[in-house]
């Protein structure tokens, strides 16, 4: 399934070239209980490039699920890439290397499945969840998240409740990674909102056996 796109480029975005940046900018941010957020705003040089090759090429697929007893259409397109799978850009392949190499010392294995979300407007969302089907549930592990396109906010609380939600606007190449306990104590959200907002690809690398 293919979506029409309406992007405005980024107006600090001046290579045509789809190339990544260092990873020496990360800045981490503890969350408590073991959780901590890294970030790196616009890792990915020409991200909006990237956005309209994905959104035209990947083979992206509207799905259907229960939920409170009745069958509703889920509020975003998905495609997904095993980890035997050609990713849908080398920039990804990349990216995936890369991520891999830097947190080898911390995660002890690689990142190896890419799940690809594509928010077509401020009415697409993904609810308040934790990453907690395979190993997510019992054991530490990390999810990197690329997102290309116009920012969107990624909301974090902790699943116990109380406390402050933590709120990032994601796009345009910016880069954050969920670790440690993150999947299993916090859970995390893009919140639908009623401002005109553009659309946005988030490409989410997995190690094995987390989903």
């Amino acid at each position: 399934m293919h979506a029409t796109v309406h992007l405005q480029p980024s107006l600090f975005e001046e290579a045509a070239d789809i190339r990544l940046g260092p990873l020496d900018g990360l800045q981490r941010l503890p969350l408590g209980d073991g959780a901590w957020l890294d970030v790196l705003p616009g890792w990915l040089h020409g991200a909006d490039q990237l956005f309209e090759q994905l959104a035209a090429a990947v083979p992206w697929r509207a799905e259907r699920r229960e939920m409170y007893e009745r069958t509703v259409d889920v509020p975003r397109l998905l495609a997904s890439y095993a980890a035997d799978a050609e990713p849908p850009h080398p920039a990804l392949g990349e990216a995936r290397t890369a991520l891999s190499r830097h947190y080898a010392p911390e995660l002890g294995e690689p990142f190896r499945t890419l799940g690809l979300c594509y928010y077509r407007d401020g009415r697409d969302s993904v609810a308040w969840h934790g990453d907690r089907i395979g190993r997510g549930a019992r054991e530490d592990t990390m999810v990197a998240i690329l997102s290309v396109g116009e920012p969107r906010v990624l909301a974090l609380r902790p699943r116990s409740g109380g406390g402050a939600v933590v709120r990032r606007p994601l796009g345009h190449g910016d880069l954050v990674v969920m670790g440690g306990s993150c999947q299993r104590t916090w859970e995390h959200a893009i919140p639908k909102t009623a401002r005109p907002v553009g659309p946005r690809i988030s490409v989410q690398f997995r190690p094995r056996g987390v989903a």
